[in-house]
This record gives C-alpha cells, structure tokens and sequence, in this order.
C-alpha cells in the first residue's frame, strides 16, 4: 500500500525548474556569504597566541578567478541541449565555477591561489534516467568524461572534473531529479530523487509524518544521490543507523544500460548484493539517480543529556557499554579532552570554557521516539554512563551541540580568511584498538605539523559507534605556513599512513575521491581493486565516468574491452 502513487521518472520532474541553476553553495566557501560567521575575540586570542596565525589570507572573486576555455563543440552542445533541454546546458563562468571543486580544504585553497583552475566544460542536467543514459551514450561514443554533481560537498577530491584521457569534461548536474516519488507508510519505504537535499528531504517527508533522520555535518546541502554515493554517516547514526544501511533499492544508470541495485524484500539470499557494488562508488560505476530509503515516524520526544568523563578512555569505554547493551540513544557521542577543552562542540563558544566549568571528556546523548521509549531508552542509557564514572551536565550541552552542528564548516572559512589551516579527516576502528590508533595518528598529524616549529591544535571525537568499534574523526587548526597545501597534503598523508598501518581505515564516511586513492590497495588488496576494475570495463567500457576517483585505472585500460 502507497500514500502517494508510484511516478515516472520524468513525471516526478514535472515541477522543476525551467532552467539550470547555480549551485547554492558559493564556489569560494562553504554555504553563502549570509551564513558567515565572524571570529569570535576568544577564537582570535587563540590563534594568535597558541598558533602563530597572523597573516590573513584572501580569497579571489568569480573575476579574478581564470578559468581554461571550455573544450566541448558546438555539435555538443547542440546534441546535449537536444537530450536535456536548451536551458539546462551552460558553459557559463558561474555554472563553471560552482562545479569546479568540492569543499575540503585542498579545495578552498586554490580559490586562494594565483593560478588557473581547471573546470568542467559544460553543465548538463538531465530531467530523467532516460535523459541520463542518452547523455552517457553520447558522451561514450564522443570521449566525453562525466562526473556526476549534487550538492558539491565532498572533502575528498570526489568533483575534481579529471578528464582521464577525453577530450572534454562535463558536470552532470541532478538537481532536477527532485522530488519523493512514492512512500509506502505500511512499510516505512519511500523513494527519494537523488538531487534532493537533505532539507529538502525531510521537509517533503514531513508531509507524510516521517523523517529520514540522516543529519550528517553536510546535511544544509548535500543530495541523497551523494549520501548513497560517498557512505555518508549522519550524526544520529546511533539510531538510525548509516545511510548505506538505510538504502534498500537504487536506479542507477551507466553507459551500459539502467539498474535497479537491491531487492525487493526485506533480505534475499539470491547471490551477492548488486546494491553494495554502488553503495560509496562515488560516481565511477553508474549514476544514482534515486534511492529507495527506509523511513520513520517524526518522533514525539526527544530527551538530551551531557555527560564528562575524566578521560578519554574512561568516556570510550562508556559509550562502548551502552552501544553493546543496545540502549538505544539516537546520538552518542565523546570528545577528547583537548576538543572539550576548546569547547568545539558549540561553534559559538570556541574557546571560551571558563576554568570553573567541568573539565574533562564532554559527552553527549540524544534519545527519541515515542515519550515513553525515549524516557525509556535515556534512563537506561544515564544509568550506564554514570555507572561508568560519567558526571551529569545535563541538557544544556547537548542542546547546543544540537543547535550548532552544523556550523563547523562554516567557521572554517573564517579561520582560512584569518590565516589558519583548518581541516579533519576520520577513521574507525575495533573498540580494542582505539586508543592505540587515536595515539598513532594524533602523533602523526603532531609530528608533521610542528616539524617546522609551529604548533597545532590536534582534536579527535568519537561520532559513530558499532557493536565491535567506533570512528574517530579529527579536527586540525594550525598556522598555514608559507605553502598550506604542501604542509596540508604531508600532514593528511602521514595519518594515512599511520590509519593503514595501526588498523584504522583510511575513511569512515568521507568516501574516497582523490585524497584516499593512494591507499585503496592497502585497503581492500589488490585482488578486489581488479574485481572493480573489472565492473568498471563492464559497465563504463568507455571509461567516461568520474575518471580518477576511488579506484584507479590505468589510461585507455577502460576503452581495453
């Protein structure tokens, strides 16, 4: 039973827009302009005094910007605009540059930089699957890379437009693949269109008395094509789970033809699981163009409690207790002591923690559901973490931590006008090897950053728990130095180099773009990288799908076949 009949792919699309839109984003920042947030007097004393930081660096406007001359032809264009619609194919410098980079800071950099930056020579986008695997067959038989855009959030080097040997890049642009194109309230299924936003998403599900409840730090823009795309891991994953775990059934669409990756039951047994070869692709395997989520009621309560520990240690295996005995808490997270001493949980308090405050590891735990489940799953969860030698602070923390989650990226723009390197990467691993993997990349990241001298303000969180482990994601501020990428890139590859050697992963939920591919044959053997490769040749034998991402392919080795 559906609460709203099963639509077309085109049908879906009846509403949208009747021409291409920039993205939201503005290229230069993460978010606009609007969302600015001004260092704090705290933040500023911080940099100055802890780290050195006192160049301020500037960024350069759409005009000062050089981008190379779009390499497409007119017959592309014409062809394209025939597929998609003349208003939706541009080659117009905004459209360029708000698709020319994702959001890391490697990225943000080189809006900074006195040089070109390389762009996709046109933007497409398409309406339907139909439109999607036309664009793809031209783009196949004319040497055309693509690399699909949603809403542009990737850390990792997942939009640069490689060409991989083709003569031109295109961004293939999902925002028209924007509507719920069935729910089912029986069964708590809804099928989403991949370039919904986060917001988006649960604003259309809302409709219905549901949520998605998926809340990762890129929510205010990411697109659920890229939620399935990259592995995303929402901030309430302890409830709900990753967004790998809530997909049920996708529409992909490749050079090669349409799939349908999934099941149409709760679980099969009929083989391996076509879905999971797509789920973290990123782009290189086909195009996701809408995904079939399970979904919940709107909770009516939600109950918050903070909590210290007097270690880090002490507050891990806290949240380990509570994530094995199955209590239940939607979030559940633990800084270190260094990150709870800067107050990072709370973008508006940076570095303000008074001396009379609790010290310590800060906690936070967020439990929801019904009024009765939610009361429930708190008292069994306070118990546990009190038990476990956790202090109450309660709810003030949590509720701020709530109301500022989303901020962090933005503050960083802000750091990097004021001069400071700014920029995490994450991990996980098994409970037993936490501590020692959290010291090996810690040291890591220390020894490269103050090589030169300068200090670093190195931070690690726990945000997402399992059963057998746990991630730790780190969050770095130090000087920029003389050359930010080159420091940046020696840094981000010794913690690499320290997850691959003491058990972590080389990402948890950052997927993989171009920053983690030196490391994918030490991450899954070399062996499953020519199962890939060979799925790749099957389904993109022209090799025109997001060239240089995940996993890498020899040039022409696509086009072998």
């Amino acid at each position: 039973m559906t609460d709203t009949p099963k639509l077309s792919s085109s049908a879906s699309n009846a509403s949208a827009t009747r021409s291409l839109q920039v993205p939201p984003m503005q290229f230069s920042l993460w978010g606009t302009p609007d969302e600015a947030k001004p260092l704090s007097p705290s933040i500023k004393k911080m940099l100055a005094t802890m780290l050195g930081v006192q160049e301020p660096t500037r960024r350069r406007t759409a005009e000062e910007v050089r981008l190379p001359a779009p390499k497409v032809t007119a017959r592309d264009r014409e062809t394209l605009a025939g597929i998609v619609g003349a208003g939706f194919v541009s080659d117009a410098t905004d459209q360029r540059l708000g698709r020319a980079r994702g959001k890391s800071y490697l990225d943000l950099l080189e809006w900074r930089d006195d040089r070109d930056v390389s762009a996709p020579d046109l933007v497409v986008a398409p309406a339907s699957d139909g439109q999607v695997l036309e664009v793809l067959e031209y783009c196949a038989a004319e040497g055309i890379a693509v690399v699909p855009f949603g809403g542009g959030t990737s850390v990792v080097g997942g939009l640069n437009p490689e060409a991989g040997g083709h003569r031109a890049v295109i961004s293939l642009d999902l925002a028209r693949f924007d509507q719920i194109e069935d729910v089912d309230l029986v069964s708590g299924l809804a099928t989403l269109g991949a370039g919904l936003s986060g917001p988006h998403a649960e604003m259309l599900l809302a409709e219905h008395g549901l949520q998605l409840g998926h809340f990762p730090q890129s929510f205010p823009y990411a697109t659920i094509g890229g939620f399935a795309a990259t592995r995303s891991s929402g901030q309430n994953s302890a409830g709900y789970g990753r967004f790998d775990e809530m997909v049920r059934e996708m529409t992909v669409v490749t050079p090669a033809g349409i799939l349908h990756p999934g099941q149409a039951a709760p679980a099969t047994a009929a083989g391996p699981s076509m879905k999971q070869l797509f789920l973290g692709s990123e782009g290189v395997l086909g195009v996701i163009t809408s995904v079939r989520v399970r979904v919940h009621p709107i909770p009516e309560a939600k109950i918050y409690e903070a909590f210290t520990f007097p270690s880090f240690t002490a507050g891990a295996n806290a949240l380990r207790a509570v994530e094995q005995t199955g209590t239940g808490p939607t979030v559940l997270r633990l800084s270190d002591e260094i990150e709870s001493s800067v107050n990072l949980t709370s973008t508006d308090r940076i570095g303000e923690q008074d001396e009379s405050e609790h010290t310590g590891c800060l906690a936070i735990t967020v439990c929801e559901g019904t009024t009765q489940h939610a009361r429930a799953r708190h008292e069994e969860t306070r118990a546990l973490m009190l038990s476990l030698g956790g202090e109450s602070l309660g709810e003030g923390p949590a509720r701020a931590w709530e109301q500022g989650r989303f901020g962090a990226p933005v503050l960083r723009d802000s750091l990097m006008d004021a001069g400071a390197l700014c920029e995490t990467l994450e991990t996980a691993t098994d409970w037993s090897n936490v501590l020692r993997l959290k010291r090996a990349v810690g040291k890591a990241l220390a020894d490269a950053l103050v090589a030169d001298g300068t200090p670093a303000l190195i931070m690690c969180h726990i945000s997402h728990v399992y059963a057998e482990g746990c991630s730790l994601y780190f969050t770095i501020v130090a000087s920029a130095g003389e050359d930010p990428s080159a420091r940046w890139r020696r840094a981000k590859t010794a913690a690499t180099e320290a997850m691959t050697q003491h058990g972590g992963t080389v990402t948890h939920h950052h997927a993989v773009g171009t920053d983690h591919l030196p490391w994918m044959g030490q991450e899954i053997g070399d062996l499953s990288l020519s199962v890939l490769k060979a799925v790749k040749r099957e389904l993109d034998p022209q090799g025109i799908l997001n060239p240089g991402k995940t996993f890498q392919m020899q040039p022409g080795a696509e086009r072998a076949l």
